[in-house]
Parts: structure tokens; C-alpha cells; sequence
């Protein structure tokens, strides 16, 4: 029975080998039009914290002129848009605007006794500007609370009183400054305004306040904090798809803040809702303002041409600089990251992107797609079946058909969960694949004791098993093909074990599946005696393994060090191939298959190199990357892997002769 079960399922892997590749070539068309999606949004937008500025100011002999200055300073280095916060009374204060006053305060203002039974906030408008501008807006925040406002005037100033504690008063927000806003638009400047969802919901005013937005130019928005505007009453009003349908009327689009901790609550939803007119954007914070203009002209390139970002969110802030024995900002060292020493307008220049507004990816999605990524479902489950095939044979076919039946079924029931998953069982399988036929292919070859041979074999082995490796490659692309990636509002799921398992399956396929069955070997291994070499070399392999995995993911620490080489190898080649490939991972494979040629032992090494397998892999599911630049990064680690690898081989071989020789002298 188990013969026959071993035929067909001999002649199923032929037709499975078939459908993979199928799957690859449907993929692949779906990834042509992935590359064509990237080299739609090509333009740079710089965005600088207005009320950094403004809380700079406060530290010169003359804020007005001290903000007008360095706005054309700013405008000269390429900024062209400024972020402005939703106003509030203390911001009223601090920019001159109005004068507060709680009722003791204002009641000592006027000469007058304090009423112990009144806690009201009294203002003062600066003057008849101020007035015209910011009195209807005080007025229709505070009205729309609920909150009474009386009219007030002392020493020719006129006023408001609002019925509400001065702490309870400050903290209300209010739509941007006005007359800030109309400076900035004079000076030449977008605005990209910042709102939190911190008031109640009213259609209405949010009709309103992006009416005025379109009349000033703005064509996309921030949000503060961890919700986006009318997140909390989404329930109660459906306040998200009023928001969304009222900025699709203005034409205004999103900005998603890259680097969160957790996602603002209903950017998915309100994104979808305003079909992804959404663009990336990083933030260079208050202390990073200081860095070196070079490391922040790097890591602004880099944003730009690795990550898609499209938008950068530049604040600023003052130190003291005791050397001077003066209060200095951020600002010129922000110019000097743009300009000279940074050179970072000049490196996304040369790079082929340009300054000016942002735009949206326009997702080039042809009809037949969905046919391909159905080919491509397809292809996956054959792939994961042929995996597994390779450790349990006579499940294959079962695995197969289950496989089918359950992508079919969350197709219907969760489509999301269905790429994901498969995305990660295909990234998974490839190399796991690739690393155990290598070890296959090693266990028929002879013994073969001449150097070029060998070194041949070993090159044509890495060559063949990384091709075999990055079959994922379209699939994980053509399964996860949805702008949500491309925007990191959803990601490919499951790092952590697409880090282990094809380590781990290596390693299983070595000690277990070359003997005679796995049960003797499995037997074999258990009954070995325990030793301290056993013990030690345990807790080097446990070391290293916590060592990759802290390394692993957008967690891991980098020191100064590799900081440094990082930049180097960016400068030198233009896109950085990754250390644990080309240092590491693509050099064992090859030594450890010269080695293996002749001394069996040697296999033990794929183990370590089925690292650098799965790297190739991983590099492209880093879905916000784009694909070209992925590409270019996996075939400069092959080939400078490829290179240390021969040197290591050459070292080996210079050992493995003097250890020849040595071993007759000590032999005589």
C-alpha cells in the first residue's frame, strides 16, 4: 500500500512542480503592475511645525521678526508647506493675540472686589485685527459647547467673558489661527493642518472648517493624537463616513505618520473611505533636530527612496549652547541636512524624485488580476504541499486538496486572512525547499577531493538553491498586492516565525532525514551521551539564536558601529545589501557546501546558512519598500556573498592542505 501511495505521490509532485510554476508566472504579471504602481507618486513634500516656531520665538529680543526670518529661510531650503495645530486660547495668548484673565485676575484688573461665587475666563482682544479675526470663532466654539459668552471691554480693549472655569477654557479647541494661516499663505506656504478628535462631533462646523481649508489651499491633513477627527462618535453618528465624504468633496486627502506605536484609531476605516488618497509621511522630532546635517541628509534619502515616504514632518526646538552663552535653534542645522552638509535634497534628486506637493500612489489594478492572484492561490497551496512533502510524503496530495478547501473557504469568510497566511506559508516553504534539496543534492554527489570541481559545484549550488529561494518572492507580491501594504495600514504577518522555521526545518531535515529512517535517527541522537562539549556548544547555538531573533524585526538595536558601515555600503553601492547575507549567511553556504563535497560533516553548516535563504525572503516582504529597490538589494548581497564566499573557500582550502600536510608529519 505504501509503495503505491509512494507512486502516485511520485508522479503528483511533477504535476504540483507544474502549478508552482504556473503560479510564479501569474505572479510575476501581478508584480509588473506593483512596479508600476511604485513610479506613480514622485514628488517630495517638505512640511516644518509652525508652532515650533512660534514657541522658539518666545526665546528672541523680537518674535515677530525672529518668525518672519527664518520662514524665509525655511522657504529658501525647499520647505514649502507648514503644519499648524487647532488653535486654543492659550495658543491665543502666547502668539499676542488676547490677554486671559481667570475672575480674580480680572477683577483686580478692574479695581474691583473678587466674586468668591463666580469662576469665569475673562480675554482681551490686542487689538481691532485680532478682534475681527478670532471673536467668531472664540465665540462658536464655546456657544456650540453649550457654554455662554457675554461681551466685555476694559481700557479701550474689548472682549469676551466666557461662563467657564479658566482651566476648563484653555483646554478647548478651536480651529487654526487665522491670522497666522494668512501670513503663511502671504509668505507662499501650504498649510497642512493638524486636528485631533479631542470635541464632539459637528457636521456642520467640520463642513465648514474644510470649505475654508479648500479656499486656503490645503490639500491634505494630520492628524494629533491617538484617534483621527470623529473616531469617538463614529458609533453615534457615523461621524468617520460624514468626515470621509466631506473631504473627498474638498479634495482632501490623509497623511499616515510612519513609525507609530499603534495605528490612530479609524485611519483604516477613514483611508478606505477616502479611497487611499493617502501618502506617508516621517518625522524628524525636537532632539533629533540636532543630529548631524550628514546622518539626517542619509536617513531623509533613504525614507524617500526605501520606504516610500513622500512627505517629511520637520520640527525644530532651542538649546542652550554654553560654548556661545546663548539660547541656539534647530533650524539652521535642519537647512543644513537639506543643503550642504546633509545633501539631502540633492540625494532624492538624484534619485529621480522632485519637490512639490504630494501625491497618492495611483494603483495600477487591471481586470484580470484577480484571475492571476486565483492562479496564484493556487500555486501557493501546491507550494506548501510540496514543503511538506518533503518531511511527512504521504500526506502531499492530502495536503493539497485540504489546502484548497480552506483558502476557498476564507476567500468567502476573511480574504485578508487568506493572503496573509498563504503569503507567510509560501515564504516559509521556498527556502525550506531550496535548503533541503541542497542537502539532497550534497548526500548524491560523490566524494570529490580536486579543488576546481568542488569550488564549482559549491557556486552552481548557492545559484541554484537561492533561484529555488525566491520562487516566494512573486507570490508573497502578488498575494499582498493591495495598497494597504504599500502604506503599512496592513502588514505581511508572521516575522517572527518566517525567522525560525526554515532554520529550524533545515536543521530537522539534517539531523533526522539522511539516515535510514527518522526514527533510527531520531533514536540515535537521544541515546548519544551528554557530554560539556554538548552542553557548551547548546548554549553558543541558544546564544546565537536569541542574538538573530533580537536582531530581527524593526526592534533590533544597531550600534554605532554598523551605523557607520551601513552608510558606506548605501554611499558606495547606492541601495545596502543586508549584513547577515553577504558577511554571513551567503559565504557559510558556500564554504559549508566545499566543505560538505568531501567531508559529509560539512552539511551541518546549511543549518547557519539557511539564514541568509530566508533573508532574500524576507527582504520583499517589507511591503513599503518598493520592489525594484528589494531587487537590487538581494542580487548585490548574492554577488558580494558570492565574492566572500570564493575567499573563504580559497582560506579553507589553504587550511584543509597545511592540515593534510601536517597530519602525515605528525603521523611519521
Amino acid at each position: 500500500m505504501f509503495q503505491t501511495l509512494e507512486t502516485i505521490n511520485r508522479r503528483a509532485k511533477l504535476w504540483l512542480w507544474l502549478i508552482v510554476i504556473v503560479g510564479v508566472v501569474a505572479s510575476l504579471a501581478v508584480v509588473v503592475q506593483r512596479v508600476q504602481t511604485e513610479q506613480t507618486s514622485k514628488q517630495v513634500e517638505l512640511v516644518f511645525d509652525y508652532r515650533d516656531l512660534v514657541d522658539m520665538s518666545i526665546y528672541q529680543p523680537n518674535p515677530s521678526q525672529y518668525i518672519k526670518d527664518q520662514l524665509v529661510v525655511l522657504k529658501d531650503a525647499g520647505v514649502e508647506s507648514m503644519a499648524m495645530f487647532e488653535s486654543s486660547l492659550q495658543e491665543f495668548k502666547s502668539a499676542k493675540r488676547i490677554w486671559l484673565y481667570n475672575s480674580n485676575e480680572a477683577a483686580l484688573l478692574q479695581g474691583k472686589t473678587a466674586n468668591l461665587n463666580e469662576n469665569y475666563t475673562y480675554l482681551l482682544f490686542a487689538g481691532p485685527e485680532e478682534e475681527r479675526a478670532l471673536q467668531p470663532i472664540i465665540e462658536e466654539t464655546f456657544m456650540n459647547l453649550g457654554i455662554h459668552v457675554k461681551l466685555w471691554s476694559f481700557d479701550g480693549k474689548n472682549g469676551l467673558i466666557l461662563e467657564t472655569p479658566y482651566e476648563n477654557a484653555v483646554m478647548k479647541s478651536m480651529p487654526q489661527d487665522p491670522i497666522a494661516m494668512k501670513l503663511l499663505r502671504d509668505q507662499g506656504f501650504t498649510i497642512v493642518p493638524r486636528l485631533s478628535d479631542s470635541m464632539p462631533y459637528d457636521p456642520e462646523q467640520v463642513e465648514d472648517l474644510l470649505a475654508m481649508y479648500e479656499q486656503n489651499g490645503v490639500t491634505r491633513i494630520l492628524f494629533e493624537g491617538d484617534a483621527v477627527k470623529g473616531f469617538n462618535d463614529d458609533l453615534k453618528q457615523s461621524s468617520l463616513t460624514h468626515f470621509a465624504e466631506t473631504l473627498n468633496k474638498h479634495g482632501i486627502g490623509l497623511a499616515a505618520i510612519e513609525g507609530l506605536k499603534a495605528p490612530q484609531k479609524g485611519f483604516s476605516k477613514l483611508a478606505y473611505l477616502t479611497h487611499y488618497n493617502v501618502v506617508r509621511i516621517h518625522s524628524i522630532s525636537e532632539q533629533e533636530s540636532f543630529n548631524d546635517p550628514k546622518v539626517l541628509g542619509d536617513r531623509l534619502s533613504l525614507a524617500v527612496k526605501d520606504r516610500n515616504i513622500r512627505m517629511f514632518y520637520l520640527n525644530a526646538i532651542v538649546k542652550r549652547d554654553t560654548s556661545k552663552s546663548e539660547i541656539v535653534d534647530s533650524v539652521d542645522n535642519i537647512v543644513k541636512s537639506l543643503e550642504e552638509p546633509g545633501n539631502a535634497k540633492a540625494k532624492i534628486e538624484h534619485d529621480g524624485f522632485t519637490f512639490g506637493e504630494a501625491k497618492p500612489f495611483e494603483v495600477v489594478d487591471s481586470s484580470w488580476q484577480r484571475y492571476a492572484k486565483g492562479v496564484t492561490v493556487i500555486g501557493g497551496v501546491a507550494l506548501i504541499a510540496l514543503m511538506i512533502s518533503y518531511f511527512v510524503p504521504y500526506v502531499m496530495m492530502a495536503a493539497f486538496v485540504v489546502g484548497l478547501i480552506g483558502a476557498g473557504g476564507l476567500f468567502v469568510l476573511h480574504s485578508k486572512l487568506l493572503e496573509q497566511g498563504l503569503a507567510l506559508g509560501v515564504a516559509i516553504s521556498a527556502p525550506t525547499i531550496a535548503m533541503v534539496l541542497a542537502v539532497r543534492r550534497i548526500d548524491m554527489s560523490s566524494i570529490d577531493l580536486s579543488f576546481g570541481p568542488r569550488l564549482g559545484r559549491a557556486v552552481a549550488l548557492f545559484l541554484r538553491t537561492s533561484v529555488l529561494s525566491l520562487i516566494a518572492v512573486p507570490y508573497v507580491i502578488a498575494l499582498m498586492n493591495n495598497i494597504t501594504y504599500s502604506l503599512v495600514l496592513d502588514q505581511f504577518r508572521g516575522i517572527s516565525l518566517l525567522f525560525i522555521a526554515p532554520v529550524g526545518l533545515t536543521a530537522l531535515y539534517v539531523f533526522l532525514y539522511r539516515g535510514e529512517s527518522v526514527f533510527k535517527e531520531a533514536k540515535r541522537w537521544l541515546s548519544m551521551p551528554l557530554t560539556l562539549l554538548w552542553v557548551a556548544a547548546f548554549v553558543v547555538v541558544a546564544g546565537a539564536g536569541y542574538y538573530y531573533l533580537s536582531r530581527s524585526g524593526n526592534a533590533g538595536s544597531v550600534s554605532s558601529i554598523e551605523l557607520m558601515f551601513r552608510s558606506l555600503l548605501e554611499n558606495t553601492f547606492g541601495v545596502r545589501p543586508r549584513n547577515k547575507e553577504f558577511l554571513l549567511a551567503h559565504p557559510i553556504f558556500l564554504v559549508g557546501a566545499f566543505i560538505a563535497l568531501r567531508y559529509r560533516w560539512g552539511q551541518f553548516i546549511f543549518m547557519i546558512a539557511a539564514v541568509g535563504q530566508m533573508s532574500m525572503v524576507n527582504t520583499f516582504t517589507h511591503l513599503h519598500t518598493p520592489v525594484i529597490i528589494s531587487l537590487i538589494r538581494t542580487v548585490l548581497g548574492m554577488g558580494l556573498g558570492l565574492i566572500i564566499g570564493i575567499i573563504g573557500i580559497l582560506v579553507w582550502s589553504i587550511i584543509e592542505r597545511c592540515w593534510e600536510s601536517w597530519r602525515l608529519k605528525l603521523k611519521l
